[in-house]
C-alpha cells in the first residue's frame, strides 16, 4: 500500500492531481482545501495518501495532514458515506471546524457539504461524537455545553438563560452554546445571565 507520494505537480483535475513521481503519475483524489493548498505545476508537492483497493480499480487519495486523512477514514465508518462524500465534507470543513460540527452537534455545517441531507447530518452527529481523533482541536467546554443543549439538562441556570437568550435571538444552538462556552472562559466566577449575553454577543460578532 502506498502510504506518502512527493514529486512534482504534473496536471490538475476537477478533483484530481496527477503528481509525477520519478516518471510515473500517480492520480490523487483530494479534496478541494488540499487541491488548493498545492503548488502550481511543475513544482513540488507532498501528500500523505490513503489507497482503497476495489474488484475493479485501485483509487489513491491524498491529504495535507494526518487530520484529514483520519477524518476521510473516520466519516466512512458512517453508513451512507462513501469516499466521495468524505472529499465533498472535507472541501467545505477543515479538519477543526469539522470536529467541532460533529462535537457541537451543529448539523446545518454538515449540510452544507454536497451529498449531506438532514438525515445522514443526524448519524454523522450521533455516531461520530465520541470518535474524533484525539488530536482534533476541540473545546471540550464546547462539546459539554451543546451536550447538554442537547439534553435539556445539566446546566446552570444562567447559562441555560443565556443560551436560550442567544437562541431567541436567532442563533443556532450550536453558534450560542460555543458563545457562551467562551464567555464562561472570561466572565469570572458565578456570572449572571446578563454578563454571559453581553460576552456571547461580543464573540458572535467577531
Amino acid at each position: 500500500m502506498i502510504g506518502k507520494l512527493r514529486g512534482f505537480v504534473d496536471s490538475y483535475g476537477e478533483d484530481a492531481v496527477i503528481l509525477d513521481v520519478g516518471g510515473v503519475g500517480y492520480l490523487v483524489h483530494c479534496s478541494g482545501r488540499s487541491l488548493q493548498a498545492l503548488p502550481r505545476a511543475g513544482e513540488e508537492a507532498s501528500l500523505l495518501i490513503e489507497t482503497q483497493v476495489r474488484e475493479d480499480a485501485i483509487r489513491l487519495f491524498g491529504f495535507r495532514d494526518e487530520a484529514e486523512r483520519e477524518w476521510f477514514r473516520l466519516l466512512q465508518t458512517v453508513q451512507g458515506v462513501g469516499a466521495k462524500v468524505a472529499l465533498a465534507i472535507l472541501s467545505t470543513l477543515d479538519p477543526g471546524e469539522l470536529a467541532t460540527a460533529v462535537a457541537s452537534r451543529d448539523k446545518s455545517q454538515l449540510q452544507r457539504a454536497s451529498g449531506v441531507g438532514g438525515r445522514l447530518a443526524e448519524r454523522l452527529v450521533t455516531e461520530l461524537k465520541d470518535k474524533a481523533p484525539a488530536f482534533a482541536p476541540i473545546d471540550p467546554l464546547v462539546a459539554r455545553l451543546a451536550g447538554a443543549v442537547e439534553a435539556k439538562a445539566g446546566l446552570p441556570q444562567p447559562v441555560a438563560d443565556a443560551i436560550s437568550a442567544l437562541t431567541n435571538l436567532g442563533y443556532a444552538p450550536p453558534q450560542a452554546s460555543a458563545a457562551i462556552a467562551a464567555a464562561l472562559k472570561s466572565a469570572g466566577e458565578n456570572p449572571a445571565a446578563s454578563q454571559l449575553i453581553r460576552l456571547g454577543l461580543r464573540e458572535l460578532a467577531r
